[in-house]
């Protein structure tokens, strides 16, 4: 062997070492994190019990991180395909009988604010898949990013082949794009519809909190009878597209890229409301420490997360992941820098403090 090969051997031995080491040393902190999780010494179970929103986005976990999960450390997932106002309401009705339904849920960032009494805190900084490999505050004191993207606005290329509504001011204004609209009525959606209204008022993005409901609804009365359909979910909606029942919408974007890769529609990130779902373990729950294990792995492996918002046109969490998307597709992408400073930004703070106020004012208003 000659000096070259010998110093080769040495240095992958050493390299090897290191390796070994940092894997230890992380693996040591993640058993640690878990098994200190409130305190409390819990005991190894093989199941988590993942909630999510049904269809697609179910069917894209399961490829992507479901399987690998159960194959990688022997846990196996029992999925629950169920919307959030559900969710949130098992859980609490769990929470008072003792019987918390699920591990890992999901949550928007007003519920992260508003079910913080549910939920485990997060140890970002002693997991280490996080550490490594997610987004930069990509993981908050009770929950971690799971998809981002926007509430687009969303049309028929056919009804406005000229060029279609660029801001909620044009979707407002029936007079310069004719025709009926459709918006989002699911059970969560109190403050996205009136927040939209303000921008069309002209209200600028930074002065729409502390919200003026009043003025958002005097805003909303006026657009009300052209309202053709309210979706109640992402596949009702774009129905509601392809069938012509609506010219223009305001749409989650994993639905308007598909919409506008069809060649029939289009969509503008200006002023899209950003959505980012999370991933949140609920205290108490049947498997704690196998839900935070969970979080913990989803945010690795950049390949499976661009393969998995391919899928559902969100992005997910992990860092790596932007670098590998080929430039053709960067227009679809929320989180592309062009189209990431056109979102806009809600108060979570205010909406968890008024959402009940919100909800009421929302029923009321849709019903009357």
């Amino acid at each position: 062997m000659s000096i070259d090969s010998k110093t080769s051997t040495t240095t992958r031995r050493q390299a090897t070492r290191r390796q070994a080491t940092r894997r230890d040393v992380l693996a040591g902190a993640l058993a640690a994190t878990s098994f200190a999780i409130g305190g409390r010494a819990l005991a190894q179970s093989k199941e988590v019990i993942i909630a999510t929103t049904g269809g697609l986005m179910e069917r894209s976990l399961q490829e992507h991180f479901y399987k690998r999960f159960e194959a990688e450390t022997g846990i196996k997932v029992r999925s629950v395909p169920i919307e959030l106002p559900d969710q949130w309401a098992r859980a609490r009705a769990g929470q008072r009988s003792g019987n918390i339904p699920f591990d890992v849920v999901t949550a928007t960032p007003p519920d992260l604010i508003q079910h913080a009494d549910l939920i485990e805190p997060i140890d970002c900084a002693g997991l280490p898949g996080i550490v490594a490999h997610a987004l930069p505050n990509g993981c908050f004191p009770r929950g971690i990013i799971r998809t981002a993207g926007g509430m687009a606005l969303t049309w028929s290329k056919k009804a406005f082949p000229n060029g279609g509504p660029q801001s909620w001011t044009d979707f407002f204004d029936v007079a310069k794009f004719p025709g009926p609209r459709s918006l989002p009525d699911t059970g969560d959606r109190e403050w996205w519809v009136p927040l939209a209204a303000l921008l069309a008022d002209e209200v600028a993005p930074d002065k729409a909190f502390p919200m003026d409901v009043d003025r958002a609804y005097r805003k909303l009365d006026a657009l009300k009878p052209h309202i053709a359909a309210w979706w109640k979910s992402g596949d009702n909606a774009m129905q509601i597209m392809r069938g012509g029942d609506a010219v223009m919408m305001m749409v989650y974007s994993s639905r308007s890229v598909p919409l506008a890769k069809s060649g029939e529609f289009d969509f503008t990130w200006n002023q899209a409301i950003r959505d980012v779902g999370n991933w949140a373990v609920l205290k108490g729950s049947p498997n704690v420490q196998n839900g935070v294990k969970f979080l913990d792995f989803f945010v690795q492996d950049g390949k499976e997360h661009v393969a998995f918002s391919e899928k559902v046109s969100f992005d997910s969490n992990n860092r790596e992941a932007p670098g590998l998307v080929p430039p053709e597709e960067r227009r679809f992408r929320p989180s592309w820098p062009d189209n990431w400073s056109k979102l806009v930004i809600a108060d979570y703070d205010w909406i968890a403090a008024n959402r009940n106020a919100l909800r009421e004012r929302w029923v009321t208003w849709l019903t009357k």
